[in-house]
């Protein structure tokens, strides 16, 4: 087994899940560059419609930008492991006094089938891990729309995913603090419906938490 790692660290060495360049013996996930120059680190909590707060590591633009999409349409899910380190962190760091659920903005069982995994759910496994806390799932897609990211204006995207969820775990959601997880926020739009559904189940609070959001100019 140690002769199996060692050949598969030299033949795939472990690299930074921004800038890709091959990681020392010291670093983890991010190269020291990344993790100290990185200019683009994300501000603390804020609020939008239907969500108590959110808050991001990152925002979505050069190779951050670059680096979430290797993840979702490059099969890079290993991707994964690095994000939801560094999400725990952020967690750890604005909501010390943790949730009561942890879920995930769900894609559709076509696109799932198509790309071979939930982005989002990979993400929610990891942080889940460092937290030590199981993701639940709470909510369904059952529609597959169009992709936000081929649809401009605020408006148009909140009409896009508009009644596309269901509730999934009703008696997990009811009086519950929950932190819902996803890889990218733009307008808030998903994650404002996800959370309106799961407040209308009962939820008593919904946070959510992302890789990268957009900056409100963009």
């Amino acid at each position: 087994m140690k002769i199996y790692h060692w050949l598969m660290g030299l033949l795939f060495p472990p690299r930074c899940i921004l800038c890709r360049r091959v990681l020392k013996k010291e670093e983890l996930d991010l190269c020291r560059s990344c993790r100290s120059d990185t200019p683009d680190y994300c501000g603390g909590k804020r609020k939008l419609q239907f969500l108590d707060s959110f808050c991001a590591i990152w925002y979505y633009r050069g190779n951050v930008r670059s680096s979430l999409l290797r993840y979702k349409f490059g099969y890079a899910r290993s991707y994964a492991h690095g994000y939801g380190r560094l999400l725990a962190g952020k967690l750890l760091q604005e909501y010390p006094d943790g949730f009561d659920v942890l879920t995930w903005v769900p894609i559709s069982s076509l696109r799932e089938f198509s790309r071979g995994y939930d982005q989002s759910r990979l993400i929610a496994q990891a942080v889940g891990r460092e937290l030590g806390m199981t993701p639940v799932r709470t909510l369904k897609k059952t529609r597959n729309n169009p992709r936000q990211s081929r649809i401009k204006g605020a408006a148009q995207r909140r009409a896009n995913v508009l009644g596309v969820y269901q509730i999934q775990n009703s008696e997990a959601i009811a009086g519950k603090r929950i932190l819902l997880l996803d890889d990218i926020l733009t307008t808030g739009a998903t994650a404002g419906e996800c959370a309106r559904m799961l407040l209308t189940a009962g939820a008593k609070e919904v946070h959510c938490a992302v890789v990268a959001a957009a900056r409100k100019e963009e």
